[in-house]
């Protein structure tokens, strides 16, 4: 798609149209990322932090603005597990599995505990240009990657299709008929909390400078290679690194000698005075269950997986 086609189809109408239909397909379907060449919001020590940003149009030869990424990140005793989930792809994901069965436990169980410990991250990811950033001025003006959760991801929903009959619907992603989105940061109950955030005024960016607003556009980064199929672990490796998480993973213990193991298998006999067995592992095939999340945490996530990325990069 040429630069001349997207100012043709800047009008709200068929382009918002068409983002929200691949949101309701997103969906319908079921990071490990590191932090070159995203910008985060920085906040003081009281958590509270501004700046103005502005959600860009999708790539050049993409056809989404944004796009939606589900992982895991979690600790337990066999050290950290943080990797990109395969439900994004709508295929099957070890991780999600688990937690479906133990999900299925009911409330107050520990498995459904554990479940809510293992669940899902939901991160959106766009391309945005920095408006105003007080904290770093020198981001100001520059193109980034930006990780959002599910609290802006709806406001930017709610720009397109505003609840009430005296709002007017905009494209948040529009270089000519989009607006600045004014983001707002404070703390509330221990948590990061963007409530306050809100769109501005409908305006052409860098006052619609055709020459300039191309060469923004084409300074693009990918959105589609964040979630193509080569950023996400076969299933065998992620059943693999899991079960070592968990603790699951099979004895590393050298095998022993045929002779040996008969030896200690006469001796058990004498010692019991019983007839020595093999118990063999039942089979069971667990039954397909619908997926389940657990209820979101209170404030956005997308701080977070940063974070946890630091730790395991750590190891």
């Amino acid at each position: 798609m040429s630069f001349k086609d997207l100012k043709k189809q800047s009008s709200l109408g068929s382009l918002t149209s068409k983002l929200v239909k691949e949101v309701e397909k997103m969906n319908n379907t079921g990071n490990n990322n590191n932090d070159e060449g995203y910008w985060k919001l920085e906040c003081d020590k009281a958590q509270n932090g501004y700046a103005v940003i502005r959600f860009l149009p999708a790539p050049d030869g993409e056809d989404m603005p944004f796009v939606k990424l589900y992982s895991h990140a979690f600790q337990s005793r066999g050290g950290w597990y943080i990797e990109n989930c395969r439900t994004t792809l709508g295929e099957k994901d070890p991780c999600a599995e688990l937690n479906t069965e133990l999900w299925a436990y009911g409330d107050g169980s520990p498995e459904r505990d554990q479940a809510r410990k293992q669940k899902r991250k939901l991160t959106y990811i766009a391309n945005i240009m920095v408006v105003k950033d007080p904290a770093n001025p020198q981001n100001e003006g520059q193109v980034f990657l930006y990780k959002f959760g599910k609290k802006i991801f709806d406001k930017v929903m709610s720009a397109m299709q505003p609840e009430f009959e005296d709002e007017e619907a905009i494209n948040p992603f529009d270089l000519w008929e989009g607006a600045n989105f004014n983001l707002k940061a404070k703390n509330v109950a221990g948590y990061r909390n963007y409530d306050s955030s809100s769109f501005g005024k409908v305006t052409p960016l860098l006052g619609g400078d055709d020459d300039a607003l191309e060469a923004l556009w084409k300074s693009e980064a990918s959105l589609a290679a964040l979630v193509a199929p080569d950023q996400f672990k076969p299933y065998d490796v992620l059943k693999k690194r899991l079960d070592t998480v968990l603790g699951n993973a099979p004895s590393s213990r050298p095998a022993r000698q045929e002779e040996d193991v008969e030896q200690e298998s006469i001796e058990e006999q004498i010692r019991s005075a019983k007839p020595a067995f093999k118990k063999e592992a039942a089979s069971f095939a667990e039954p397909e269950l619908p997926s389940v999340e657990a209820p979101a945490a209170p404030a956005e996530e997308d701080d977070a997986m940063s974070w946890f990325q630091s730790l395991a990069d750590d190891d």
